[in-house]
């Protein structure tokens, strides 16, 4: 299955990991990411700890736990390519909304691609 269909069909709770420069590790709720054509995944970004410390340290991991009984899932070790700030195609993929209020203390909000360099289960594998 790719993960195209793998994060279209499933649903659950997902983790990005980050570190800053000096190797101080960050987590975060994220939602599942957004498959590009290119084959890179993207995620939506406020301007907070996640993606400070991806300014200076472009690896990341992401962990998707399914919803139901037992342990599967996902686990995806990514590298940053690239981000871009096109409001209007940020939009277009967003499935969140927040409150105005809450809109405002978010922004700017940044796209960010990654590449992935591997995928394993969530459980088991090296």
């Amino acid at each position: 299955m790719t993960l195209t269909t793998y994060f279209n069909e499933k649903k659950g709770t997902g983790i990005l990991s980050t570190a800053n420069k000096e190797g101080v590790v960050s987590s975060a709720i994220y939602a599942r990411p957004h498959l590009m054509e290119d084959g890179t995944l993207a995620f939506v970004m406020a301007n907070r700890r996640t993606h400070e410390n991806l300014q200076s340290n472009a690896h990341a991991a992401y962990l998707f736990i399914e919803e139901g009984h037992g342990y599967q899932g996902k686990r995806l070790q990514l590298t940053k390519v690239k981000e871009e700030r096109d409001a209007e195609k940020i939009e277009t993929l967003r499935r969140r909304f927040y409150a105005p209020d809450a809109e405002d203390r978010m922004k700017p909000l940044s796209l960010v691609y990654f590449k992935v360099d591997k995928e394993l289960p969530l459980v088991g594998a090296l």
